[in-house]
């Protein structure tokens, strides 16, 4: 498993015990990233959350590979020590 989605895993799990977390979450995730694992994210990298509910999924749709440019350098999360 990747570090970036073990951070996932984490964020969601967090989110689901700690409703003051989750509230932080929806509404300045990069802070709420931040606050509790210490994890920047860049500025070039725009995060949404959204809840989904019992009567509303989310679908999210990649990036199409043959749309990646392979030469552009993406900035993930930078994880502590590094």
């Amino acid at each position: 498993m990747s570090a970036q989605q073990t951070l996932k895993d984490q964020v969601i799990q967090k989110a689901w015990e700690d409703a003051e977390f989750k509230k932080q979450l929806i509404a300045n995730p990069k802070a709420a990233v931040k606050d509790a694992f210490g994890v920047d994210v860049t500025d070039t990298i725009e995060v949404e959350v959204v809840e989904e509910s019992a009567n509303k999924f989310y679908f999210v749709l990649p990036q199409s590979p043959a749309e990646v440019n392979n030469d552009a350098q993406v900035d993930f999360p930078r994880w502590p020590n590094e």
